[in-house]
C-alpha cells in the first residue's frame, strides 16, 4: 500500500474552522486527520503541502520512519506550524493503518485500557451565573469542571477589547469560594487563566482563596520560560495543568522533568500526533503526571485523544466543548456522520476499525473557509496583552 495523496479540507463548522486533512492510498484505503493550531490553518495548510511532496508513494504503515522524515528531514526542524502539520499527519495514519488492519487505533497504541474516557465541562461564565453553571453540571453528574476568569466585555473608543489582569483577580477569586461554598469539596473544580497573567499576579490570585478552592490552575502564565513557572510554584500548591502549546516532547521536557507541572495538558493536534503523544505518555507516567488532554477542535481531535486515552494507564480527564452549559457545534453530525459517542462526562472507546470517525467532503466543499482571528486584547493605555 502507498499514500496516493495528501488533502487538506479547512473548513468553519460550528463557531470555529476545522483543520481536516485526508490521506488516500493507493488500495482505496483513507484516513483522517485534524490540526489544532487554530487561526493559523492557512500556515498549516502550507507545511502540509511541502511534506505532501515526499510523503506520496511512501508506505503509510510505517507511521513512526516518516514521522522522523517530516521531523529531521530540513535544516530547520519542529516549530508549531510544523508540528501541527505532522500532526494532522500522523493522526490520518493512524486511522488508515487501523483500517488495513481492521483493528480500533488504540490497539496499534497497545491495547485498551478503559472502556470510556471521562471528560471534563466548561464554562466562562461569571458571578452568580458560574456558580449556578457548576451546580448544574454536578447535577447532572459531571464531576471535573473548568471555570473562567472574571473577564467582562469592555471596549476602548476604538472598539478594541480591554482585559485588565489585575481587576480580574479579586472578582475571580471571590467568586470562586461562593462557588465551593455552594458545591463543597467533592466536584474537582479548576480555572482557566489562559495565560493572562504574570508571575506575582498569579500568585496573588491563589492568595486570595481559601486553601483546597480549586483543584488546578490551568496556564496561567505563558509557558516559554520554565524558570517562571518554578518561580510560581514556590509561592503556591494549588496543582498546575499545562502543555495545550507544546509541539512537542522537548517542550514537555522541563515541566515533566523539574515536576512543574501536576497535570499533562496534551494537544494530540499539536504535539506531533499519537506518535508523540504517547511518547510524552510514558514520560508522564514514569514521573506520576497524569494526562489532561486539551481537546477544543472537533471530532477527528476527539477520537484520536479518546483512543490515547483508552491506551495510557496515567489518564484523568478530556476536554470535551459539548456540555450542559456548551453545544458550539463542532460536533455537527452533518459533516461528521460517524464519530465517537458521548454519554454525558464520557467518552465511549469505540471499537470500529482506525480512529472511528468520518467526514463530510462534499458537504465541506460547500462549506467556506472563514479567516478570522482570535482575540486580540489591550490592556487601558492600549498596550497589547496575552490573548
Amino acid at each position: 500500500m502507498r499514500i496516493r495523496d495528501v488533502k487538506v479540507l479547512p473548513t468553519f463548522v460550528g463557531r470555529r474552522n476545522q483543520f481536516i486533512l485526508k490521506i488516500e492510498t493507493d488500495e482505496g484505503i483513507h484516513g483522517w486527520g485534524e490540526s489544532g493550531l487554530s487561526s493559523r490553518e492557512l500556515a498549516v495548510e502550507g507545511a502540509v503541502r511541502h511534506f505532501r511532496e515526499f510523503l506520496i508513494g511512501k508506505d503509510p504503515m510505517n507511521i513512526g520512519a516518516l514521522w522522523q522524515e517530516m521531523y529531521r528531514s530540513n535544516y530547520f526542524e519542529g516549530g508549531q506550524v510544523l508540528t501541527a502539520a505532522m500532526s494532522a499527519i500522523d493522526i490520518a495514519l493512524h486511522d488508515v493503518k487501523g483500517k488495513a488492519l481492521g483493528v480500533p487505533v488504540y490497539q496499534l497504541l497497545g491495547g485498551k485500557q478503559r472502556d470510556w474516557v471521562p471528560l471534563f465541562a466548561h464554562t466562562q461564565a461569571s458571578g452568580q451565573q458560574m456558580v449556578d453553571d457548576v451546580k448544574l453540571f454536578v447535577s447532572k453528574g459531571w464531576n471535573a469542571i473548568r471555570t473562567w476568569m472574571w473577564a467582562p466585555d469592555e471596549r476602548d473608543a476604538q472598539g478594541r477589547r480591554i482585559f485588565e489582569p489585575r481587576e480580574s483577580i479579586a472578582p475571580t477569586a471571590h467568586w470562586l469560594t461562593k462557588m465551593r461554598e455552594g458545591v463543597g469539596s467533592e466536584p474537582m473544580v479548576g480555572i482557566d487563566y489562559h495565560h493572562r497573567l504574570s508571575v506575582a499576579e498569579a500568585a496573588a490570585f491563589c492568595q486570595r482563596m481559601p486553601r483546597g478552592t480549586i483543584d488546578f490552575l490551568e496556564e496561567p502564565i505563558r509557558d516559554e520560560s520554565p524558570e517562571a513557572y518554578e518561580a510560581l510554584r514556590r509561592m503556591t500548591d494549588v496543582p498546575f495543568a499545562i502543555g495545550e502549546e507544546f509541539a512537542s516532547k522537548w517542550q514537555f521536557l522541563p515541566y515533566i522533568e523539574r515536576g512543574i507541572t501536576q497535570f499533562a495538558r496534551i494537544d494530540v493536534s499539536n504535539v506531533g500526533g499519537l506518535t508523540e503523544s504517547m511518547k510524552v505518555a510514558g514520560w508522564c507516567e514514569a514521573h506520576y503526571v497524569d494526562l489532561m488532554p486539551h481537546n477544543p477542535l472537533g471530532p477527528i481531535c476527539s477520537a484520536a485523544t479518546v483512543h490515547l486515552a483508552a491506551a495510557v494507564p496515567n489518564f484523568s480527564w478530556m476536554e470535551i466543548r459539548s456540555s450542559p452549559t456548551e453545544e458550539l457545534g463542532f460536533y455537527d453530525r452533518e459533516f461528521f456522520p460517524v464519530q465517537c459517542q458521548q454519554d454525558g462526562p464520557r467518552l465511549i472507546v469505540t471499537d470500529t476499525p482506525g480512529l472511528g470517525v468520518e467526514f463530510d467532503e462534499e458537504r465541506a466543499a460547500k462549506q467556506e473557509y472563514r479567516i478570522g482571528e482570535t482575540r486580540h486584547l489591550r490592556r487601558r493605555e492600549g498596550a497589547i496583552t496575552n490573548a
